[in-house]
């Protein structure tokens, strides 16, 4: 994914000095890091990704509790919490009764 941001002078003049210092091989290695970080020390924002990710439908309920690092029976309050309810696809009667002779045949 190629994303593209402007930053101060002064940031882009800092990334440079860690790439050339060697900590760094490159300008992405120091964004993923500073995110990786900016995730870790702020769980607040990571709940927020899992949350937005999982009402836009882009990630499943496990994998969003996973994002947010926490049990799924956690992140289901933390959706109830914000007025967000999971939508249930239910079956007609029908439907269940044509999967159950089909898997007798």
């Amino acid at each position: 994914m190629v994303s593209s941001f402007s930053l101060p002078k002064i940031m882009e003049a800092e990334i440079e000095a860690v790439i050339k210092a060697g900590y760094y091989s490159s300008k992405s290695e120091v964004v993923k890091d500073a995110l990786r970080l900016l995730f870790e020390t702020r769980k607040e924002l990571k709940i927020a990704s899992a949350v937005e990710l999982y009402k836009n439908g882009e990630v499943s309920l496990g994998k969003a509790a996973e994002i947010a690092c926490v049990t799924i029976v956690e992140f289901k309050e933390l959706l109830a919490s914000r007025g967000i309810y999971r939508e249930l696809e239910v079956e007609s009667t029908e439907e269940i009764d044509e999967k159950v002779r089909s898997l007798s045949d």
